[in-house]
């Protein structure tokens, strides 16, 4: 588990510094971890500026009083400005390195249709989109708390660990008449003291690991129920389904609380612990070395840069115990990141393992096209069909018989069919679902779906005119959700407007035309056979007026077998 956390964690961390963008992001750190290194000196100088400052008030030398103040105001106002940039220069840091990776994980998610293909595989990530922008935020900001901060308390130890060691001396011990020298006692106790608080620290807080884990799914499992009745409103409200929808809230927030006691309970343990090892870390230096001062060995400045020292140490030294629950934190995330990688690339890695061919024939083949679903359940057996340019078929069968697999299967997207299709060359092919997919934002976006180029409005005035929807043509760049506003027939005749605008020589419907009154589909149907007179087109439908529409039906039965016939 420790061994592939690890691996886990190197594989997400080392994309970035050995990208493009290494040498930027290598030289900003340098600065931050520069700049880190200096605000240590200058804890180097305040601890002497300790031994300098209590002298003069233990000797009453009122007149180094006000220039040791100087000194002080110099130091401080230095480390200041320092420590303001490290952090400053850090968070830009975190900026570009979650930039990256979120446009990296973006890509990755959108490339090839991984957003459905997780949804296929049976080791389907819950929650991609928090996987995304929230794990990688957690991962580069906690990874560059915990990678700078380790740096920056090594520093602190190599350079109070020489400052301790120095103002221990020594300490003897007579054992059966022995004399024993410890030199440097106070440096080998902080050690020792740390070294086994850091062992226990691991004991009491690493269950935290998973109970973090389970707390940020079962947070994302709630929030993403209520996300879907927002989008299911309507649909809901139809039903009354809010005593049901109640009950699923409260099966998934009681998951969320359970699993937060449990976290409270290991986390009051760890803190218990950690503020108790905390506190007799700030005693246990004045004792160890009240002997030597009240032996006139050392000086009240000596004392208090001694303790001072110690605790620079002791914090080092402490830095796992007192980042455990950073780490733990950490662990979580680098789980949570680390298999939706592993789930990413095993959806890349599914092959298509139909046969895909262009052809300078103006006609689509389908050759011993066998759709399966992922049981091995044949659907539609050794499917084998040609469509003239211009032809256009209707697909019929009982519910549950494969139709829409064959679309998705035209499309790319189902990946448990066998055999091949040819499709001629430069075909512009367009798929319109049952729902029309409206993106958020201005009604003239949610139109040109999925280009991205610039049309003029007057142009789209006139294609909606022609789909029947004149009452949007004001609308076109106002921002809104339109897939609440419009009913679903209005979505399927802004499906219709795409088409137009698109122009595609194959047009593949699902139910495109379901919620249309049979006089208005007939319209949206001969709009295209006029505009269009070339294209071929597949429709998936269960109305009878609808063959009229078509030239050939192809009938799917439930027993995996089919009819082709002309209308």
């Amino acid at each position: 588990m420790k061994q592939n956390l690890f691996r886990g964690f190197w594989n997400l961390f080392k994309v970035y510094w050995s990208s493009e963008e290494k040498w930027k992001a290598r030289g900003l750190l340098s600065v931050v971890i520069a700049l880190n290194f200096a605000m240590v000196y200058l804890l180097v100088q305040l601890n002497d500026w300790y031994n300098e400052f209590y002298n003069a008030l233990q000797n009453y030398e009122q007149d180094l009083f006000w220039p040791l103040v100087g000194k002080f105001s110099l130091l401080a106002f230095t480390y200041i400005l320092i420590a303001v940039y490290a952090i400053y220069l850090r968070q830009m840091l975190q900026i570009k390195w979650r930039t990256w990776m979120t446009e990296k994980y973006l890509k990755s998610w959108l490339n090839k249709q991984v957003y459905y293909r997780l949804q296929l595989t049976s080791g389907a990530t819950d929650n991609p989109d928090q996987r995304i922008s929230e794990d990688i935020n957690q991962f580069v900001s906690l990874t560059l708390q915990l990678l700078i901060g380790f740096l920056k308390q090594m520093t602190t130890l190599v350079a109070f660990g020489f400052v301790l060691w120095n103002l221990s001396g020594e300490f003897s011990l007579n054992l059966g008449g022995f004399e024993i020298v410890i030199y440097g006692y106070m440096f080998w106790f902080s050690l020792i003291y740390s070294g086994i608080g850091t062992i226990l620290a691991h004991k009491v807080g690493k269950k935290l690991i998973g109970l973090n884990f389970d707390q940020q799914k079962f947070e994302a499992d709630f929030r993403f129920n209520m996300m879907r009745v927002r989008e299911n409103s309507e649909s809901i409200a139809f039903y009354r389904g809010e005593s049901a929808e109640m009950e699923g809230f409260s099966e998934k927030f009681s998951r969320v609380i359970k699993n937060y006691w449990q976290l409270m309970k290991k986390t009051k343990h760890l803190n218990f612990y950690v503020n108790g090892y905390a506190q007799l870390a700030i005693i246990v230096p004045l004792i160890m070395a009240a002997p030597r001062y009240f032996r006139n060995e050392m000086q009240l400045g000596g004392l208090m840069q001694t303790i001072s020292a110690f605790g620079r140490v002791q914090d080092a030294l402490s830095y796992f115990v007192e980042s455990y629950d950073t780490i733990a934190n950490l662990a979580a995330v680098v789980s949570r990141l680390a298999g939706f990688t592993e789930h990413v690339e095993e959806s890349i890695e599914i092959e298509d393992k139909v046969e895909r061919k262009n052809s300078v024939e103006k006609k689509l083949s389908l050759e011993n096209l066998t759709v399966k679903l992922p049981n091995d359940k044949i659907l539609i057996k050794n499917l084998n069909l040609e469509l003239k340019e211009s032809e256009r078929l209707m697909i019929t069968g009982p519910s549950g018989c494969g139709k829409s697999t064959f679309l998705r299967t035209l499309a790319g997207i189902w990946f448990y069919s066998e055999g091949k299709i040819i499709l001629p060359n430069d075909s512009k092919i367009l798929f319109l679902p049952q729902r029309p997919y409206l993106p958020l934002g201005t009604l003239k976006r949610a139109l040109i779906y999925p280009s991205t180029e610039n049309i003029s409005d007057e142009q789209l005035k006139e294609i909606l005119k022609s789909v029947d929807l004149p009452n949007l043509m004001t609308k076109l760049n106002e921002e809104d959700d339109w897939s609440r506003i419009l009913s679903l027939g209005e979505q399927q005749r802004l499906a219709f407007a795409r088409v137009i605008l698109n122009e595609p020589n194959y047009l593949f419907m699902d139910e495109a035309t379901s919620a249309l009154d049979e006089p208005r589909e007939q319209e949206m149907y001969e709009l295209l056979h006029k505009k269009f007179p070339k294209m071929t087109i597949i429709s998936v439908g269960h109305r009878s007026t609808l063959n009229k529409q078509h030239d050939l039906i192809l009938a799917i039965n439930s027993d995996n077998d089919y009819n082709v016939k002309n209308i």
